[in-house]
């Protein structure tokens, strides 16, 4: 026994170790019993993770045989009350009577093309028509009514306003106009442009789009760049729109406007 494998826990070593001693004192049984308690151990600890790794399952498995309770609708009918009338507000009075006419009106049937025999009313003649007007019906004049003409149709209260006259148009029956016409404003830019010298070193080359706002007086404001190229090209084409003389204005329905207006500057190297 004592050349086999060395196992302390074994019955036989136990009853070596505690030859001649006192074994009710705790250790001799806690040696004993240390297999079995550590196998039930094991299992209680083995049971106790499978049951948590699988509990959602398990919960999901036992639901599944639970019938769900119907829920129950409640269905109101709702009844809408009509909208309110007011009962007290009198309905509004009927148009007046247009006034009497100055002369007499005799009734002037509208043309109508047919049999002698079926004709049941006669047109006036041309003696009616000198001493009444035609209309609508027959009615008796006043020679005592006021003469109106070309009454105004509509509301009376409404008021004749004229237009805006800071209004800014973009389209006109004519357009703004250099003095000269293109000729002379191409000749105006290339006499006056100064090719900026950082433009000039980093050979820039380009279009740029001024846009401004011819006035009515042919004056130019709010001038601007629209697409620029930059290296002071921009700011030059600027300076030089704004030192134009005045322009011819934007003409529309016989009057000067007030017209927003672009024109194209090009900056362009000379070959040398």
């Amino acid at each position: 026994m004592l050349g086999s494998k060395l196992d302390i826990f074994n019955q036989q070593w136990i009853d070596v170790v505690f030859e001649g001693r006192n074994k009710a004192y705790g250790a001799y049984e806690l040696r004993k019993d240390n297999g079995r308690n550590a196998r039930t151990a094991l299992i209680i600890a083995v049971i106790v993770f499978a049951a948590i790794i699988s509990a959602n399952t398990i919960i999901n498995f036992i639901t599944g045989f639970i019938p769900k309770a119907k829920e129950k609708i409640k269905i109101t009918n709702v009844v809408l009350a009509p909208p309110p009338v007011d009962i007290k507000k009198p309905p509004p009075p009927p148009p007046p009577e247009p006034p009497k006419p100055k002369v007499d009106q005799v009734k002037f049937p509208p043309p109508v093309v047919k049999p002698d025999v079926e004709v049941k009313e006669k047109p006036p003649t041309i003696e009616d028509l000198k001493i009444a007007d035609p209309g609508q019906k027959n009615l008796k004049g006043d020679k005592n009514a006021d003469v109106t003409i070309d009454e105004p149709v509509g509301n009376a209260d409404t008021k004749v306003t004229e237009d805006d006259g800071n209004k800014i148009f973009t389209s006109v029956e004519q357009v703004p106009e250099f003095p000269g016409g293109l000729d002379k404003f191409a000749a105006y830019l290339a006499k006056n442009i100064r090719y900026p010298a950082v433009a000039r070193e980093n050979n820039t080359q380009g279009r740029v789009i001024v846009s401004f706002v011819c006035e009515k007086d042919g004056s130019l404001t709010d001038v601007k760049v629209a697409r620029g190229i930059g290296d002071g090209c921009d700011e030059e084409a600027v300076r030089v729109i704004k030192a134009s003389p005045h322009w011819k204005p934007g003409i529309q329905n016989g009057r000067p406007v007030r017209v927003a207006y672009s024109v194209p500057i090009n900056f362009t190297l000379s070959e040398e």
